[in-house]
């Protein structure tokens, strides 16, 4: 018997704010958390532009020990994961006598290896790099780390599928949860902010070089895009079978209705139309919808120039009939990369329980494709009862997910 799965707790560490309610207000008021780092022009960048991100002070929350094996995004995991343990009504006592896993998206960790690395080069002794050095380099180090602090039992590893890395991980949670394999599963992404990670996208030129105005530079589906803007954070979604949640007396966010999939086959880093196509059709059937059930799409649209162009076309094949309201939330957080599939499911839910669209800032003129679709540019008041979540990667990986308000 297939069981139905919610989400009962959400927490965020983003450019758009550090919680829920500074993240809400963000979205609503279409508030950029774009800036620039000088910095990256001095280590030869062509682009400062990035996502803006204090990372926060864990000395009274963490032990020495604890916080040795986490890196960057591990620190903002974590903050966001104490948030959505706390919104799900779950504390430690809960954690340690019943059996909760974790699937956290996550697909790089490069500033500990270049210290690492710089360090062995320096003084030829690998014994000086310190206990802490493997366990905040390798990919799963935010669920290896969050499944030790918050003593996790169940499902432990990590998903490793580029920008669509952290909704195939709350994808997967779903499967498990749907087919009895898990009761409650701790999902989300983290994605470090650092000039050390993103050098090889600059190199590739992926990046805007709108240096005049940062808040304008990202500018999903507009014909005068020139490029992403890199950005991070962290988004923890504690999801769980509709009976565990209702045994708990949660508070139920949303249901996640569908989860669908598929590779490009193609083109290591040149999406096609295919492929978004096939992964919204498969969501689409997974939740027996059809695609004037949908009330919103948050794109994937992260102002490439490529990339929009196939996600447009095959939103309009998908939802072009139905007129669907369409907004990419990266225009106000740039891209979070791994992070990114996790982060944008919280921003709908907050559009879903405050009933509003946000808006796709910086839309100005539309291309041949945007044009065909419905896209929201100004914050829309609207009922929202489903949204569907698009997330796309290198390699040619899709996800897309269906969130619904929950009814008994």
């Amino acid at each position: 018997m297939k069981r139905r799965v919610v989400i009962s707790g959400v927490g965020i560490y983003s450019v758009l704010g550090k919680n829920i309610e500074e993240v809400s207000a963000s979205l609503y008021n279409g508030a950029s958390g774009i800036g620039l780092d000088e910095a990256r022009k001095e280590v030869g960048f062509r682009s400062m532009l990035t996502g803006i991100l204090e990372r926060p002070n864990l000395k009274e929350l963490l032990s020495r020990r604890q916080r040795i094996g986490l890196p960057e995004q591990g620190e903002y995991a974590y903050v966001a994961t104490l948030e959505a343990l706390k919104n799900a009504k779950i504390d430690m006592d809960f954690l340690e006598k019943n059996e909760v896993g974790i699937l956290y998206g996550n697909d790089s960790s490069s500033i500990p290896v270049i210290e690492s690395i710089d360090r062995v080069r320096e003084t030829k002794d690998t014994t000086l790099l310190g206990s802490g050095a493997i366990f905040q380099s390798m990919n799963s180090t935010i669920t290896m780390n969050l499944s030790v602090i918050f003593k996790l039992r169940g499902i432990n590893f990590t998903i490793s599928g580029a920008c669509a890395s952290s909704s195939h991980a709350v994808g997967m949670a779903y499967f498990l949860i749907k087919h009895g394999y898990q009761d409650i599963v701790l999902c989300g992404g983290g994605q470090e902010i650092n000039p050390e990670s993103m050098g090889s996208f600059d190199g590739l030129s992926a990046f805007s070089i709108r240096h005049d105005a940062p808040k304008q530079a990202s500018r999903p589906f507009d014909k005068n895009r020139d490029g992403l803007i890199p950005s991070g954070g962290g988004a923890s979604l504690v999801v769980e079978s509709l009976e565990s949640a209702l045994k708990r007396g949660a508070n139920i966010i949303a249901e996640i209705e569908g989860y669908g999939f598929s590779s490009n086959g193609d083109h290591i880093s040149v999406p096609n139309e295919i492929g978004p196509t096939q992964s919204l059709e498969r969501c689409l059937k997974d939740a027996n919808k059809a695609a004037k059930d949908i009330d919103y799409v948050n794109a994937h649209a992260t102002s490439t120039l490529v990339g929009d162009t196939m996600e447009a076309r095959a939103l309009n094949t998908v939802f072009g009939a139905a007129s669907t309201p369409i907004s990419s939330t990266k225009s106000m957080t740039g891209h979070e990369m791994w992070m990114g599939g996790a982060s944008e499911l919280i921003y709908s839910t907050i559009m879903m329980h405050k009933s509003f669209i946000a808006p796709n800032i910086n839309f100005e003129t539309p291309d041949e494709d945007s044009e065909k679709l419905n896209i929201i540019s100004k914050t829309t008041e609207k009922k929202l009862n489903r949204i569907l979540s698009n997330s796309f990667g290198f390699g040619g990986t899709n996800s897309s997910i269906i969130l619904s308000k929950y009814n008994k």
